[in-house]
């Protein structure tokens, strides 16, 4: 047995100042579904055992901040398709896709409605895409 043992999930949450409009850019605009609705937080499902809380920033444990620190990275095997989704979901300040030569990547950035800045990225390396792509 691994110690400590390996996490059966993870959820990651968000905490949003106008959560109706969080939700509908990562559900309608993304295309995430919402698996547990508790009212004041929305859990939706990244990927198997990948779990994203959209909170009502009154509610939850922590406040919205103007300026999030936070860069949530979602890897993909097409980056375009993601490219023209979410500007078609109304994200802000979308980047053009760039290729970076040291981490070998294809990538590009965007902020969804609370301001949390999304990275979309693909890895070129045999092994890292062995590692994250899968």
């Amino acid at each position: 047995m691994l110690w400590p043992p390996e996490p059966n999930s993870t959820l990651i949450n968000l905490y949003y100042h106008d959560l109706p409009a969080a939700v509908r850019f990562w559900t309608a605009g993304l295309g995430f579904p919402i698996v547990l609705d508790q009212g004041w937080a929305k859990l939706l499902r990244l990927q198997e055992g990948s779990f994203l809380g959209l909170v009502d920033g009154r509610r939850g444990y922590h406040r919205p901040q103007e300026e999030n620190a936070v860069l949530i990275t979602l890897i993909t095997d097409d980056l375009e398709a993601w490219h023209a989704r979410v500007q078609e979901a109304g994200a802000r300040e979308v980047t053009a896709i760039e290729f970076h030569p040291e981490l070998q990547i294809e990538r590009f950035f965007c902020r969804d409605p609370g301001g949390y800045t999304l990275e979309f990225q693909r890895f070129l390396r045999r092994g890292d895409r062995a590692l994250f792509h899968t």
